[in-house]
């Protein structure tokens, strides 16, 4: 099961403007971008956001969980609670980066 596009608009619709927030399908997924930086994974119409120290304290009563096989576990972020996800974007934004463009090797 993926995630539905009016998930996906309710939780940039969550987040203030300020971030600009923006989203693309991944592996019948979806990334929730803010500023270009992957912030929040979506998975199965669940939040979730990397396991990061800078954030640990903001989520130290956060469930945590798995999105996909074969990857680490992840918190799943309460996207009603508007002021943990604007403290959380907050913090993620700080040490994220934007994901560098890759050559596509040419083919002979």
């Amino acid at each position: 099961m993926s995630s539905t596009l009016e998930y996906i608009e309710f939780i940039c619709n969550q987040i203030d403007e300020e971030w600009h927030p923006s989203y693309r399908k991944m592996f019948g997924d979806y990334f929730v971008y803010i500023r270009n930086k992957p912030i929040i994974l979506v998975c199965d119409d669940v939040a979730y956001v990397k396991k990061l120290p800078c954030i640990a304290s903001l989520m130290k009563d956060a469930e945590s969980d798995i999105p996909f096989q074969g990857a680490n576990e992840w918190y799943i972020l309460d996207i009603e609670d508007r002021a943990l996800v604007d403290e959380v974007v907050s913090a993620l934004e700080k040490v994220s980066t934007v994901p560098l463009k890759r050559k596509r090797k040419k083919t002979p």
